[in-house]
C-alpha cells in the first residue's frame, strides 16, 4: 500500500505540549522550565512506533536523560531493527573524517550500518524490512558540521523509498543568531551541502522542514515529498514526515549540551567558538586538535613566540592532525561560557583569522593549497562556501567590508528561514 501523510495529524502531534514539565535544578532559576528534547517526549511518539520495525539514525548524543535512546526504546518493547551511524560512528568515538564500517553492536546485538564509509545513505536493501525511520542526533548549528548532510541523505532515502520518517528534535546551542556567508552552490561539498550561511539559527527539525519545503533534496525525494505533503492519510500509515518538537525551547535559549556532540567539541565553549575558529582548518595553523581545548586554542610554530604556546599531541579523537609534537604559538580563547559568549557577541568573528594571517610570515602558504593548485578547490573555499574569503583577507579587506559582501544573500536566507521556524525567534 502507498505510504501517505495526514497534514492535520502532522501538525497536531508536532505542536502537542508535553503535559508534565520539569524545572532546572537551580534555586535562583527555579521557575525556569527545563528544555526537553523531542526524544524525551516519549508519550507523544511511542504510539506511532509501537509494533513497528524501526531504523534509527543516532549517535552518542541520542540520550533520554541518562539512558541512550536505543536502550530506552528497547526497554519499552520497541523493535530497533537496525542502527545507522553518522560521522564519528554510532558510539561517537571515531576521529573526524575517519571512515567507519558496518558491524554488530556488542552491547545490543543490533546491526549497525555506517553512513560515513562506503555510502552516505541507506539503500533500498537496508530499508526493505523497515516500517519507520527515526532520526535523533544533536546538531551544533554550523553549516560545516556534517550531521545536516547526514540528515539530508536520510530524508532522501526515506522519501525515495516511501518510508515514514520521524525526527526527534533537539535544541541548537548556536540557534540564537544567524550569520556568515551563504554557500554558493558552485562550491557544494560535504561540509557545505545547501545554500545556507555558516550559522543558520535553526534546530535540526526546522532545517529538515526547510530543505524539504525549498526542494533542496534529490529530484525524486522532492517529488515524493510534494505528493505526500498534500495526500490523505491511509489506514496502515499514521504519518510520513513527522517531527516531535522540543518543549520549553526558543531561539533565545542558551542550551548546554549534556553530551559532547563529537570528540573535538568537548564543551559548550568550543561549540560557541566553532563557527568562527573552524576556518583555521583551511589554513596551516593548528585549530587545537590534539589538545584539551580544540577550537578554543589555535596557532602555529612560525607565529611570534610571545603569544600563547601549546603543543598538540595525538589523542583518541584526533589521531592525526597538524603540528603534532611541535610547539605552537597563537591564541587561547577559553573562558567561562558567559565570557566566550561575550567574545563572539552574537556573530561570526573573523578578527582571529585576519590577525593570524597578518602575523604569519609565509603568507603565500597560510591558506592550504589543494593538490590541484586551484584555490577554488581548497578547503578554506569549502568552509567559507565561496572563493572570496581567502582573497578578501589577502587583499587586506576590513572585517566590516567582508561582512558587507555577505549581503543580500544573508538577508534573503533570513526570509526563507522564517517560514520554517517551529519556535519563538530571538
Amino acid at each position: 500500500m502507498k505510504v501517505l501523510i495526514s497534514t492535520s495529524l502532522l501538525f497536531f502531534l508536532t505542536f502537542t505540549s508535553f503535559a508534565q514539565q520539569k524545572t532546572i535544578n537551580n534555586p535562583a532559576r527555579a521557575t525556569t522550565p527545563r528544555i526537553i528534547p523531542g526524544a524525551e517526549r516519549i508519550a507523544v511518539y511511542l504510539p506511532l512506533i509501537k509494533g513497528k520495525k524501526v531504523g534509527l539514525l543516532c549517535n552518542q548524543t541520542s540520550m533520554v536523560g541518562n539512558t541512550h535512546l536505543v536502550d530506552t526504546l528497547r526497554k519499552l518493547g520497541i523493535d530497533i531493527h537496525v542502527i545507522f551511524g553518522p560521522e564519528h560512528g554510532f558510539r561517537g568515538n571515531a576521529s573526524a573524517g575517519e571512515k567507519v564500517g558496518n558491524y554488530i553492536d556488542k552491547e545490543t546485538g543490533i546491526p549497525v550500518i555506517s553512513l560515513y564509509g562506503s555510502k552516505h545513505a541507506p539503500d533500498s536493501n537496508d530499508l526493505k524490512d523497515i516500517d519507520v525511520l527515526v532520526f535523533d542526533i544533536q546538531d551544533v548549528g554550523a553549516r560545516f558540521y556534517t550531521y545536516i548532510l547526514s540528515l539530508q541523505h536520510f530524508m532522501e532515502a526515506a522519501f525515495e523509498n516511501s518510508k515514514p520518517l520521524m525526527i526527534l528534535d533537539r535544541p541548537n546551542p548556536n540557534g540564537f543568531y544567524v550569520d556568515g556567508p551563504v554557500l554558493d552552490m558552485k562550491y557544494k561539498s560535504g561540509v557545505g551541502p545547501q545554500p545556507v550561511p555558516v550559522v543558520y539559527g535553526m534546530t535540526i527539525a526546522e532545517y529538515a522542514f526547510m530543505i524539504a519545503g525549498e526542494k533542496w533534496l534529490s529530484t525524486k525525494a522532492n517529488t515524493k515529498y510534494a505528493y505526500y505533503k498534500y495526500a490523505q492519510n491511509s489506514a496502515d500509515t499514521a504519518f510520513h514526515f513527522q517531527v516531535i518538537k522540543c518543549a520549553n525551547y526558543t531561539h533565545k535559549s542558551k542550551y548546554v549540551l549534556p553530551v559532547r556532540p563529537s570528540p573535538n567539541l568537548p564543551e559548550i565553549q568550543s561549540i560557541y567558538l566553532y563557527p568562527s575558529t573552524c576556518f583555521f582548518e583551511g589554513t596551516v595553523l593548528s585549530e587545537g586538535r590534539g589538545t584539551p581545548k580544540p577550537f578554543e586554542i589555535f596557532g602555529d610554530p612560525l607565529l611570534p613566540k610571545n603569544l600563547y604556546s601549546f603543543t598538540p599531541e595525538p589523542n583518541e579523537g584526533a589521531k592525526s592532525s597538524k603540528h603534532y609534537g611541535k610547539k605552537c604559538y597563537g591564541w587561547n580563547l577559553h573562558g567561562t561560557p558567559a565570557q566566550v559568549l561575550a567574545k563572539i557577541n552574537g556573530r561570526i568573528q573573523l578578527k582571529w583569522l585576519m590577525e593570524a594571517y597578518r602575523l604569519y610570515p609565509k603568507k603565500d602558504s597560510f591558506f592550504l593549497i589543494p593538490k590541484s593548485g586551484k584555490m577554488e578547490e581548497s578547503f578554506i573555499t569549502k568552509l567559507a562556501g565561496n572563493n572570496d574569503l581567502w582573497q578578501q583577507i589577502k587583499a587586506g579587506k576590513s572585517e566590516e567590508e567582508i561582512r558587507a559582501s555577505w549581503e543580500p544573500q544573508l538577508s534573503e536566507f533570513k526570509k526563507i528561514r522564517q517560514k520554517y521556524l517551529l519556535y519563538e525567534d530571538f
